[in-house]
């Protein structure tokens, strides 16, 4: 028996169907990172059964992979336009989200009527045109000429703090500057800023966490559906006496008389070290403290008060304990957690 990872096709289409009703307008897909780690290629196909149309991904490569198995949906690459690969973009359909003028003149260059996004900076600094940029644009409007301009897009710095005032700063600027292409569609809610209301709604939705169980809305009730369930069988039951130590340095010592269960489970799964003496897994409904290092390819737990045996199943992530809470205990985001999960795992696609 090997670990297995149970991934809820329902619940993604569950949770996109969710995010589409709270919003007015259009609400794609955000398939980056394998769906988050899923499965793309499983994942794109059961969102567009449920009604998204517009895909977004971050890499070329990423895109041309998902269009064979949505061949007629939209596709844009956030990443934006690459060096000397418009004929790639050309040839599989795909959407470049423009971020600086050069790549603004390089889709040009393409000679045809060609629609792209037009990606604003407002704050994030990473990718998007500067106010500088769109000065020249201003000023020179051939340059978007040839030009099919469907969005102008933004992307929020703390839409999961709604007490934060940058929100307000970046949904005020990027109405300024999205006033310089009348007519256009604008979009700036991801998964958070779904949540911000009214106001930070717009033409498009770019929900991607949110729909792989990722709560949006945090230091509340999480309104998605679970998606990841991931168990593990043990491999060994150790008996220790008091004072005998676990895995790696033994960093831990038994108190009293413990049975302690391996699993073929580590950080080259994506099981993070950092876990070691923190993370919880699951015997049925009682909770399980993982003991000692995170190995490579073993964890160690403490089943000691449990009947478990050789062949059982610990749930390492699942309703009681999801990506966010074992991230939580890691010291990092639930995206980290679902996107470093390897492809050792038996897969399994459930629901849909």
């Amino acid at each position: 028996m090997t670990a297995r990872l149970d991934i809820d096709l329902g619940a993604i289409q569950h949770n996109w169907r969710l995010l589409d009703a709270l919003h007015p307008g259009e609400t794609a897909g955000v398939v980056k990172a394998d769906a988050y780690g899923l499965g793309a290629a499983q994942v794109g196909p059961a969102l567009a059964a449920a009604g998204c149309r517009m895909f977004f991904t971050a890499h070329l490569a990423e895109a041309v992979a998902l269009r064979a198995v949505l061949p007629g949906h939209k596709i844009a690459v956030l990443n934006g336009l690459f060096p000397h690969r418009a004929d790639e973009f050309l040839a599989y359909d795909l959407i470049p989200v423009l971020g600086s003028l050069g790549e603004v003149a390089d889709w040009r260059a393409a000679a045809r009527v060609l629609p792209c996004f037009l990606h604003l900076e407002t704050g994030m600094h990473r990718l998007g045109l500067t106010l500088a940029e769109l000065a020249v644009l201003a000023e020179d409007k051939s340059r978007l000429d040839g030009l099919s301009l469907e969005y102008v897009i933004t992307h929020l710095v703390a839409a999961d703090a709604p007490g934060d005032a940058v929100n307000e700063r970046q949904k005020r600027l990027f109405r300024e500057l999205a006033q310089q292409f009348p007519g256009v569609k604008t979009s700036i809610g991801n998964s958070s800023g779904m949540f911000l209301g009214a106001d930070f709604h717009a033409d498009l939705a770019r929900p991607g966490a949110a729909l792989y169980g990722i709560n949006p809305t945090p230091g509340r009730p999480n309104p998605m559906r679970h998606v990841v369930t991931l168990t593990a069988p043990i491999l060994q039951i150790h008996d220790l006496e008091p004072g005998e130590t676990v895995g790696y340095s033994g960093e831990w010592r038994a108190a009293r008389h413990s049975r302690i269960a391996t699993l073929g489970v580590g950080y080259a799964d994506g099981y993070h070290r950092a876990l070691a003496n923190k993370a919880t897994a699951y015997f049925d409904d009682t909770p399980i403290p993982l003991v000692g290092r995170v190995s490579m390819d073993l964890t160690t737990f403490d089943v000691t008060d449990v009947p478990a045996r050789p062949g059982d199943m610990l749930t390492l992530l699942g309703p009681r304990h999801d990506a966010d809470a074992l991230a939580a205990q890691a010291g990092t985001s639930g995206y980290e957690i679902l996107t470093s999960l390897g492809g050792r795992f038996e897969r399994r696609y459930i629901g849909a």
